[in-house]
């Protein structure tokens, strides 16, 4: 190999780690704008000074305010993303989400506290539905589901974060402080997601527009002659977007992957919102109570990890299926009288089988549907799957104020990841319309 072709053959590397770095920094955000509401409910519950007073009921809805944004944005973002392109829908959600946290820190009603979190779920839905569709456009072959999931590592990341920073300044910098943390990326990753940050390859070349798509190919590394095969070009492919998403051939597997999302996301949302309430009522203390917020959020962090290189080998599908299973074994066994480390052990399967189930979902979703229909496709998974988010919080709220006990709480969650295997065991097979892009770098004898 010539110096010159050594050059080149690293150059695909260092582009799709800046491609994976920032879009995984940006789902940072979303994860810790996941769980920093969790860390402070209770303050909001115990302090009517913060927000005025906030019953259960009201924290739940509060809780779901951001989700019902997340909907609208990802709905919105999978049609605009399939029509003016990954990078653009991706730059802008980094700017809205920023600044929707930095008025969420300013708020002072639970009102005006609500409507600025809504705004503040549309730019975050709007990036979930975009950053799947272009990772798994450069994600190399046969390792798509890994690279979904390292990208997505970037959400139980965050809730780690948010967890962590509220055990050691949340009592020093209060609640606005930590929002205000979540405004960073304005200052930090959008400038430089403007300079790093490219367009999918075969997203330009299924708009016809095959000279912009060299270019980026020649910046990138990628072989500017791979052909997009006739399934991703909008022509020869049927409709792009939504109209193709509920085509002959999708409608079925678009609503069972959708229903897989809500699944996961009801339970995702409704343990970070409400497990430091449930422990606190359990006994712990309030540091003790976040730490299983911590716990929960890690194990989905390098439990998802592993599992995505499962999926790579044996195929997304069963390992979905296994992961709701275990989910929904861990969280019956939260109801045993366990000794601390063993029950600790427990929430990170827990955090396995349902934060990182849905890790896994979002890679499954993006390399299950051809080009011009996968922005609308992860979209779709990650805005009807809010409905489920949206739950999420109305339930813990419902069960909480309703009195019912912890036992009780958790079985019921626990049936609903069994609803989650169902579902994911009824989704057909993928029919494989279309080679993947490959770097020119694997083409280099």
């Amino acid at each position: 190999m010539t110096t010159n072709q050594g050059a080149r053959a690293a150059r695909p590397g260092r582009a799709l780690a800046w491609i994976v770095g920032l879009a995984m920094t940006g789902l940072v955000f979303d994860g810790y704008d996941l769980v920093v509401y969790g860390t402070v409910v209770s303050t909001f519950l115990r302090d009517p000074s913060q927000l005025g007073p906030v019953t259960p009921a009201i924290a739940g809805a509060l809780g779901s305010y951001a989700l019902i944004g997340v909907l609208v944005g990802a709905l919105l973002a999978g049609s605009v993303g399939d029509l003016i392109g990954r990078r653009r829908v991706m730059l802008a959600s980094y700017a809205w989400f920023s600044l929707g946290m930095a008025a969420c820190a300013l708020a002072d009603s639970a009102s005006l506290f609500g409507w600025m979190r809504f705004a503040t779920g549309l730019g975050i839905g709007a990036l979930l539905a975009t950053t799947a569709a272009l990772i798994s456009e450069y994600a190399p072959p046969g390792r798509k589901n890994l690279y979904n999931a390292l990208t997505y590592s970037g959400i139980p990341l965050g809730s780690v974060l948010a967890a962590a920073l509220a055990i050691a300044l949340l009592e020093h910098i209060g609640w606005r402080g930590m929002f205000w943390i979540g405004a960073l990326p304005l200052v930090t990753l959008l400038p430089l997601a403007f300079f790093k940050m490219p367009e999918s390859v075969l997203w330009l070349k299924s708009r016809g527009r095959h000279e912009e798509a060299a270019r980026v190919a020649a910046k990138f590394g990628l072989d500017p002659a791979a052909p997009v095969a006739p399934a991703a070009a909008p022509a020869a492919a049927g409709k792009p977007g939504y109209a193709g998403l509920f085509g002959a051939g999708y409608r079925v597997p678009t609503l069972l992957l959708g229903g897989m999302s809500a699944m996961g996301l009801l339970l995702v949302y409704s343990l970070n919102t409400w497990l430091p309430e449930l422990m606190l009522r359990a006994g712990f203390n309030a540091k003790g109570s976040l730490s299983f917020l911590l716990v929960l959020n890690g194990g989905s962090l390098f439990g998802g990890l592993l599992a995505s290189r499962v999926a790579d080998r044996f195929g997304p599908k069963p390992v979905v299926a296994a992961s709701f299973t275990l989910g929904a074994l861990a969280i019956v066994t939260l109801t045993l009288h366990l000794p601390l480390a063993v029950l600790l052990a427990v929430v990170a399967l827990v955090g396995l089988g349902t934060s990182g189930t849905q890790t896994l979902i979002y890679g499954f979703v993006a390399n299950y549907y051809r080009t011009n229909v996968r922005a609308a496709g992860v979209a779709w998974c990650a805005g009807f799957g809010r409905l489920g988010g949206v739950a999420g919080p109305m339930l813990g709220g419902l069960l909480v104020g309703g009195g019912l006990a912890l036992d009780a709480v958790f079985q019921i969650l626990a049936g609903l990841a069994v609803l989650g295997v169902c579902l994911t065991l009824l989704v057909p097979v993928a029919r494989r319309t279309e080679p993947p892009q490959v770097p020119a770098a694997s083409r280099v004898a």
